[in-house]
Order: C-alpha cells, then sequence, then structure tokens
C-alpha cells in the first residue's frame, strides 16, 4: 500500500516537471518574439513570469513542510533539497526570458543589425539542456546529466563568438552600438539560461549517485569520471 508521504512527493515531483516546461516554454516563446519582432508576445512573457514565481513558493512550501512532518530518509531528503534548489533556477531561467523580452521593444523600434543565426542556435541548445536536465530528474539518469552540464561549453563558445562579431560592429559602425549592445545582453541571458541549466543536472546526479561534482573537473571534462 503506497504511503500518503509518497504521494506528497509524487505531487512535489509534478510540481517541478510543470515549472520546468514553463520555464522552457517562456525561452521558446522569448526567442520566437524576438525573432519575430512581436512585441505582444514578448509582453505576455514579462506577465507569465509571475506563474513560475508562484510555482517556486509552492515548491518551497511543499518542501518545509515534508521536511518538519515526515522525517525523511536520505533518498528523500535528498530529493527535498535537490528539487528546491532546481526550482530556484528555473524561476531565474524565468528571469532571464523576462530580461530578454523587455529588450525586445528597444530592439524593434530601428531595423535589425544582422540576422537573427547565433541566438537562436544558443537558445536551441539551452532548451535542450533544459529539456533533458528535467528528463534526469524524471529518469535518475547520472550519466545524461553530465552531458548536459558538458554542452554549456557550447553555448558559451557561441557567446562569446557572438560578442567578437557584435563589438567590431560597434567599432567599425558606432550608429550600431545601441542595438549591438542590446544583443550582447540577450546573448548572456541566454548563457546565463544554459548554466542554470547546467545547474539543474548537477542537482541530479547528487540525487541519482549523493556525488557533489560542482567546481569540479567532472562537467567539463568527460575523462574525469
Amino acid at each position: 500500500m503506497k504511503r500518503f508521504f509518497d504521494t506528497e512527493l509524487e505531487t512535489f515531483r509534478s510540481d517541478l516537471v510543470l515549472m520546468g516546461e514553463t520555464a522552457v516554454r517562456q525561452v521558446r516563446q522569448v526567442l520566437e518574439a524576438l525573432i519575430e519582432s512581436d512585441v505582444n508576445l514578448a509582453q505576455q512573457v514579462v506577465t507569465a513570469d509571475d506563474e513560475l514565481d508562484q510555482l517556486e513558493l509552492k515548491i518551497d512550501e511543499e518542501a518545509i513542510r515534508y521536511m518538519s512532518l515526515r522525517s525523511p530518509v536520505a533518498t528523500e531528503l535528498r530529493l527535498v533539497i535537490v528539487g528546491m534548489k532546481a526550482s530556484h533556477d528555473l524561476e531565474r531561467v524565468g528571469d532571464e526570458a523576462t530580461n530578454i523580452a523587455r529588450r525586445i521593444p528597444r530592439l524593434t523600434a530601428e531595423p535589425p543589425l544582422k540576422p537573427y543565426v547565433d541566438l537562436p542556435k544558443m537558445a536551441a541548445i539551452a532548451v535542450e539542456m533544459l529539456r533533458d536536465a528535467l528528463d534526469c530528474f524524471l529518469q535518475v539518469d547520472a550519466e545524461k546529466a553530465l552531458a548536459v552540464c558538458q554542452r554549456d561549453k557550447d553555448v558559451d563558445e557561441i557567446n562569446r563568438q557572438l560578442y567578437r562579431e557584435l563589438s567590431s560592429y560597434m567599432i567599425e559602425r558606432p550608429e550600431t552600438t545601441s542595438r549591438a549592445l542590446e544583443l550582447m545582453f540577450i546573448s548572456k541571458s541566454i548563457e546565463r539560461i544554459a548554466d542554470h541549466a547546467s545547474n539543474i543536472a548537477e542537482e541530479m546526479i547528487y540525487l541519482a549517485k549523493g556525488e557533489d561534482i560542482r567546481h569540479t573537473e567532472h562537467t567539463r571534462n568527460p575523462s574525469a569520471r
């Protein structure tokens, strides 16, 4: 017979997955708004950020109640702690999507500086990292989580490349400075989204193996396993 607090943990898991799906949707929508110069869709992203904030509060409340009342064993305690940390990263993903959305009206007021190629490519990797990290939570798959962490360097490299290109624009054509800076800030926000996905994946490794790999070579070097 299933214990009552097993059901509580299932609710906790479901809320975290819902929060992850909401964060992924926010990132996808804000990139669509950017590419299509859709100010209305950008505003929808800003407004929907409250949904993630409320989910984070709900998950924290569920976690604290569970730890206070159920005296969880080690594996259950890891699940609750990891879930709380992951929800914080997901809330920050929503914040970064909102930051991007708020820059879109300023960008649409002027002609595009360049075709949007690098930013969608970065965002696609970041979204895939988020989805895979959430899958690791459901599957308790440490190997897949480690692969998520290692993809972060691909986003970092595109971000650096875009910074170099935009810096050249500003030097050679000073009138493009404001647009270039907006794109730099957007690129940085996407890079941070990938960082949050990597953080979540690191927590999933801790959930699966009880091993804290933060600030180690494991996340950067596959041979360090």
